[in-house]
């Protein structure tokens, strides 16, 4: 089992920044992806951003440029700096990852970008 938990959202004005973090526990490994989803009232949920073991990073291109995804393996934590935010990118954030064969899910964080 691995549990995430995401924290850091909040309210913030339209060009302003929050970072994200989603700490692991439990069965985690550092060789699992991790991923950042997001999903808008009435929309589908949506990939943001990736990191993979050799922290090699993956955007959405709604987001190149203005968010970074990174980690700290020795921490179990993954971060998602959003900076120059958009009232677009109002949703609730979750984390996820696939380790050995399963899905797991974060409870979500809420983003909200005032204009």
């Amino acid at each position: 089992q691995v549990q995430l938990v995401e924290s850091g959202g909040g309210l913030v004005q339209a060009g302003g920044s929050l970072r994200l973090s989603c700490a692991a526990s439990g069965r985690t490994s550092s060789s699992d992806r991790m991923n950042w989803l997001r999903q808008a009232p009435g929309k589908e949920r949506e990939f943001v951003a990736a990191i993979n073991w050799s922290t090699s990073t993956y955007y959405a291109d709604s987001v190149k440029g203005r968010f970074t995804i990174s980690r700290d393996n020795a921490k179990n934590t993954v971060y998602l700096q959003m900076n120059s935010l958009k009232p677009e990118d109002t949703a609730v954030y979750y984390c996820h990852t696939n380790s050995r064969g399963q899905n797991y899910w974060g409870q979500g964080t809420q983003v909200t970008v005032s204009s």
